[in-house]
């Protein structure tokens, strides 16, 4: 068994990791993004977990809203970009699987 404890400072920070799948946590700045139309995860799917904030995930292209309480799956080989377009911070958990870092 392994354990961690998220604390969402800084910009991203791999939490665990395991042969099959891997934890991080990433916090967004209000007007921040990360990734864009040359980002993919060739071989891993992305489970990203929206703990707190909204914002907008651009994924091959087409656009989806998501705030607090939502989960996204970004299949592997989709081009994506997380973008904070709210006025709080944006914390997610993502799940790499399998593991992406």
């Amino acid at each position: 068994m392994k354990r961690t404890s998220l604390d969402f400072e800084g910009f991203f920070d791999v939490r665990l990791t395991t042969d099959d799948a891997q934890a991080a946590q990433m916090t967004l700045s209000p007007g921040q993004s990360t990734g864009g139309p040359d980002n993919f995860h060739a071989e891993s799917d992305q489970w990203c977990y929206v703990a707190s904030g909204e914002g907008r995930a651009t994924v091959d292209g087409g656009e989806v809203r998501f705030e607090a309480g939502d989960l996204l799956v970004i299949e592997a080989g989709e081009t994506h970009e997380i973008e904070n377009d709210g006025d709080e911070p944006l914390e997610t958990l993502n799940l790499y699987v399998p593991p992406d870092y």
